[in-house]
């Protein structure tokens, strides 16, 4: 069982060979635009191992404003460059280094609701400018599976190749950043990768966290949105590392997220025989839902190393001997989009 930080920070962290090889085959360095958020610090000190194990010289370097203490300092100490920006201003993002491969990961979901104009800056407008800046790199960008309209439960989730049909600015705004990245990348040839990610389990935050933690304090759990998809963060870094491989003109448009469409109310009941707890529910489970299909990832890059079971078991531990969290609810089940 993980029950520290450090320990958790270790694994998500740890490369798998996959990892290393792709990272060793890179050339350049790594630029992570948005480093601070929930991925980032482990995405970077994921990255920064898979060189050290592939014994060969590149730089990591994170970029971000750094508002959360420490976060900074944690990245440093673990060999990572840091630099502090705010990608809105023109500036800051001009002075960045020139780097061959860069990741981005900035943009804004909670909140979105009263302050829609940030929100669009941040990902749309922004990810365009970053997109000029880097016309000569390789680029992974990070999106979002809600680009996609809710979909039958029973259909197995949205594919790449299924309409896009955003509900609410926030999602709206992602496929924005999504559009606007692609005409950049067949402007000028840019190889981009984009991944339509949800949702990214850590004990520290996710849908099993929310979940687990209401079946602890035996609190109702909503079945408005009876059915989702996750992935173990640190699954969801090494397919952005690998993605580095596979980005082409126009952009690759990846899933990812793992195999399994997951019920809510099964996910509960896990939790509850977990606990020896009563799982408490209201409303009824609605015909669709927001689900991704991410077989083609999985074809690329095989099924992830962490198993829903695993996840639960760790989340559940966690709960039990009240681990820290990030205290940020994902409202996975929100469906007018509204965030």
């Amino acid at each position: 069982m993980i029950r520290t930080e450090t320990q958790l920070e270790s694994y998500l962290s740890e490369p798998t060979d996959a990892v290393i090889a792709a990272v060793a085959a890179l050339e350049g360095d790594i630029l992570i635009l948005g480093v601070s958020g929930k991925m980032g610090p482990t995405l970077a000190k994921q990255a920064k191992r898979a060189i050290d194990a592939a014994g060969v010289s590149k730089r990591v370097i994170g970029v971000s404003r750094f508002s959360t203490p420490g976060v900074r300092e944690t990245l440093q100490a673990d060999g990572i460059e840091t630099i502090v920006a705010d990608l809105l201003s023109e500036e800051c993002l001009q002075n960045l280094p020139d780097t061959r491969n860069v990741i981005l990961m900035a943009g804004r979901k909670f909140g979105s609701i009263g302050n829609e104009s940030l929100t669009w800056a941040m990902n749309s407008y922004m990810p365009g400018r970053v997109a000029e800046k880097f016309r000569s790199s390789r680029v992974v960008v990070f999106s979002t599976g809600n680009v996609y309209s809710l979909t039958p439960v029973s259909h197995g989730g949205a594919t790449e190749s299924s309409p896009v049909d955003p509900i609410g600015e926030y999602a709206q705004s992602c496929l924005s950043r999504e559009r606007i990245c692609t005409h950049f990348s067949s402007q000028y040839g840019t190889p981009m990768a984009i991944l339509r990610l949800n949702y990214a389990i850590d004990l520290r935050y996710g849908i099993l966290l929310d979940i687990a933690k209401k079946v602890y304090a035996e609190e109702t759990i909503s079945l408005e949105m009876g059915n989702v998809n996750v992935i173990w963060q640190g699954d969801a870094n090494a397919v952005a590392l690998r993605a580095f491989a596979h980005c082409q003109s126009p952009p690759l448009v990846l899933n990812v997220t793992g195999p399994e469409t997951v019920s809510i109310r099964s996910l509960a009941s896990c939790f509850g025989a977990l606990f020896n707890k009563l799982p408490r529910f209201e409303g009824e489970e609605a015909a669709t839902a927001l689900l991704s299909n991410a077989a083609r990832c999985h074809q690329l890059f095989g099924y992830p190393r962490v198993s829903l079971g695993q996840m639960i078991e760790w989340v559940a531990e966690w709960v039990r001997i009240g681990g820290t969290t990030l205290r940020k609810p994902t409202h996975f089940e929100v469906r007018d989009g509204k965030f």
